[in-house]
């Protein structure tokens, strides 16, 4: 009994330690529970989240997971908006940064109601890709998602295993 704790109990249980540890301080696999950003991101999609990376030196077009505290989930959705810049949404569904459309091959876009969003400091702005289905900050009271609150970068999905790749 005791060769069989040694050699067998205590490495899984050191093994499993390591995994908690990493899952959550390094890097979390998330099952994304909504089409709000399909064709990049399918519903039921399982995707590898990096928790260690600098908020600061993310740009328009990452996928970042974020606390909502509004929604109170955790969400998944495309960088829009930085800190400072000025997001109009067209009624044709078409977006403007300070002015300059934005390129969005990734997105579906849908019609709606002509709007603007000034971003505060330390704030970002998100839009799923699928915009006709998404629940995104279009909708929000409160559209602007703290620094605070982002939890890390979607970088790949590992399920289902004929989706594996890198998410761009």
């Amino acid at each position: 009994m005791k060769y069989f704790f040694k050699e067998w109990v205590m490495p899984f249980l050191i093994a499993l330690v390591i995994v908690l540890l990493l899952n959550i301080f390094i890097f979390q696999i998330m099952t994304v529970p909504t089409g709000s950003m399909i064709d990049t991101i399918m519903e039921g999609d399982r995707i590898y989240v990096n928790k260690i990376f600098d908020v600061e030196n993310v740009k328009r077009g990452d996928i970042l997971v974020f606390k909502s505290h509004e929604l109170k989930e955790i969400l998944v959705k495309r960088l829009i908006g930085l800190p400072g810049e000025t997001v109009e949404i067209k009624a044709n569904g078409d977006v403007y940064i300070n002015g300059a459309k934005l390129d969005e091959p990734y997105a579906i876009k849908s019609n709606g109601i002509d709007q603007t969003f000034n971003i505060p400091e330390d704030s970002y702005f998100f839009l799923g890709d699928n915009r006709p289905i998404s629940n995104d900050a279009r909708y929000w009271v409160n559209p602007y998602i703290n620094k605070k609150d982002i939890r890390g970068e979607a970088i790949f999905t590992v399920y289902p295993f004929n989706r594996i790749g890198k998410l761009e």
